[in-house]
């Protein structure tokens, strides 16, 4: 297929290759993996400037998107790769292969820098979800730090850089600029811009920006940062959010108050205890949905408002294909039992979905975060149980609303009245408007031709 780029992908192919050192933080569906291929041809074929290039991605990412991109556009066919994916055994032997491209899994950083016994010798990494190196503690984070010096050329590549607030970007710099924008070390990144926030005693629990910390982190990192809303680029449809609310019982009611206020409850004989905040607000989250789990793991049933609303939703849909998320495996089990669903998993799946043969699709948001292109198959999405992450529920409604979508984009979410669902549901608005403010901070100021 011949590669036709935007006005917009042209001027990104051209950012990279002019910065050594380069953020993209690019929406869904705006093509950043044809754009970074691109540069890359362009710096090996065209400038000399690379010869060998480390490419980090999700495993799905890593065994699928990026090599079906580089097979399937003419102006890439002379770049040859290998995806070092699979066992150990699979993995070396594609080490071994004599190409200008390694496409790995994130998972398999460390194992490659530190274990394989291969010698890092890439002048050219580029990070596919660069929000997935937030973590300063992290093994692959550590491991890559080791070899960074080594790095001529690196790219970061993510649509949602701070799902989780400013916090997140100091490591994400780090690796890319080696700390010279936002410091070298995350406590004097704390020091510099947050203050203290949650606490208790001397322990402190998080940490929130000091006034004026936003806008002076933007200014350190604009001018390797450049961001891209697929709204301002491509010709979408509506995307049109929804809730579906419903409502507990006075039984049902009864008892989940009864969990939130005492973090312990008695239900069909079955003790179901949270031993701290972050357990609580799971096991609130299962009985909103309907079920949760007992200490021996085992699923106790609560209620079927959910599913309820769920058969009022397909009913409604009338034969138009529908894209359920779950997050607990005790929604996967009772929505398989209601209803005539197919579980999303393999390739074969995803090419179903796409040819529209499957009317009720399941999907967890952790296996669609990224790369996935399933805007084909439908346009309609539900979310049965909710995700506290802003990454993997942007990313998963972007499978559908995405380049290439001809309807408009329902995406309604099934909420249970004053529950914690309530509580997601504020907290995944808050981020994206925060995040916002970051992507408008770097936004590019590009003429679109």
């Amino acid at each position: 297929m011949e590669f036709k780029p935007h006005g917009y992908q042209q001027q990104m192919i051209e950012y990279i290759d002019t910065h050594p050192v380069a953020a993209l933080f690019l929406d869904m569906g705006l093509g950043k993996t044809v754009i970074t291929l691109t540069a890359i041809k362009n710096l090996m074929y065209d400038s000399f400037e690379v010869k060998k290039v480390l490419v980090i991605a999700p495993l799905r990412v890593a065994r699928d998107t990026w090599p079906n991109e580089i097979e399937k556009w003419n102006h890439l066919q002379d770049l040859r790769y290998s995806a070092v994916v699979g066992n150990q055994i699979e993995r070396q032997s594609a080490l071994k292969q004599e190409v200008e491209i390694y496409i790995i899994n994130r998972e398999n950083v460390t194992w490659l820098i530190e274990k394989s016994g291969y010698q890092f010798d890439f002048d050219m990494v580029i990070i596919d979800e660069l929000s997935s190196f937030k973590s300063h503690a992290a093994k692959r984070f550590k491991s890559l730090l080791k070899v960074r010096p080594f790095i001529k050329r690196i790219v970061g590549l993510t649509g949602t850089p701070s799902s989780n607030g400013l916090m997140d970007l100091w490591a994400q710099f780090r690796i890319l600029d080696k700390g010279e924008r936002l410091g070298r070390f995350i406590t004097h990144y704390r020091q510099r811009y947050f203050d203290p926030d949650q606490r208790n005693g001397m322990v402190i629990y998080s940490y929130k920006p000091k006034p004026e910390a936003e806008e002076a982190i933007y200014n350190q990192i604009e001018d390797i940062t450049v961001s891209m809303k697929a709204e301002d680029y491509l010709d979408l449809p509506d995307f049109i959010t929804n809730e579906v609310v419903v409502r507990l019982s006075d039984k049902e009611r009864k008892v989940y108050d009864e969990m939130r206020k005492e973090m312990i409850v008695e239900v069909k004989d079955k003790e179901i205890d949270a031993i701290n905040a972050a357990s609580l607000s799971n096991k609130l989250l299962q009985m909103a949905s309907g079920s949760v789990y007992d200490e021996q793991k085992e699923s106790v049933w609560l209620h079927d408002r959910k599913l309820d609303a769920l058969e009022d939703l397909v009913e409604a849909a009338n034969g138009k294909p529908l894209l359920v998320v779950y997050w607990f495996k005790h929604d996967l089990t009772r929505i398989t039992q209601r209803f005539d669903v197919k579980v999303l998993k393999t390739q074969q799946d995803f090419q179903d979905w796409n040819k529209g043969l499957i009317p009720i699709a399941l999907i967890h948001p952790a296996s669609a975060g990224h790369g996935l292109n399933l805007q084909a198959g439908g346009s309609t999405l539900v979310w049965f149980s909710l995700t506290w992450s802003l990454e993997l529920y942007q990313q998963t409604n972007a499978r559908l609303y995405r380049q290439g979508q001809k309807e408009s984009v329902v995406v309604h979410h099934i909420i249970t009245e004053d529950t914690i669902d309530e509580d997601v549901m504020k907290a995944l608005r808050l981020k994206d408007k925060f995040q916002n403010q970051l992507m408008e901070a770097v936004k590019a100021e590009l003429e679109v031709s």
